[in-house]
């Protein structure tokens, strides 16, 4: 049988914290999502003057990522590539911003942020991720 690690809330708070202060240190407001590894949602802050579209957004951003194993960039670099039948993929989105949360090279989650540039959006992100591998 196989082991792995697991989210623990207190993980959840720590990459949420550093998420926020990233967007916070950059005057970006956005919606930051974490979910587990089966994309199901641990938490979502959406930061003052957001675009409650944004929480949304983000939420999908961070299932897709977690469900697919991978950086949501590459599915817009896909359909950016021609490859648009992603564009219509169930249960995914191809927005730049989600990025999944590696332990020992397992996907034990991930983060989606939604409210500014797609390439700010995956820096909030990974300033979180930062947070929980420092």
């Amino acid at each position: 049988m196989q082991q792995k690690a697991v989210l623990e809330h207190t993980d959840v708070a720590r990459v949420l914290a550093a998420a926020r202060e990233e967007a916070h240190r950059n005057e970006w407001k956005v919606t930051v999502a974490i979910v587990d590894d089966g994309g199901h949602l641990l938490a979502l802050e959406r930061l003052d003057g957001c675009a409650p579209v944004a929480a949304y957004i983000a939420t999908e951003k961070a299932r897709s990522s977690a469900l697919g194993r991978r950086d949501t960039k590459g599915y817009e670099e896909m359909v950016n590539g021609g490859r648009f039948a992603f564009v219509s993929a169930p249960l995914l989105t191809s927005l730049e911003g989600g990025l999944p949360v590696l332990v020992q090279g397992q996907v034990v989650g991930a983060v989606g942020v939604s409210g500014v540039k797609a390439e700010q959006d995956a820096q909030v992100a990974a300033a979180g991720i930062a947070a929980l591998n420092a």
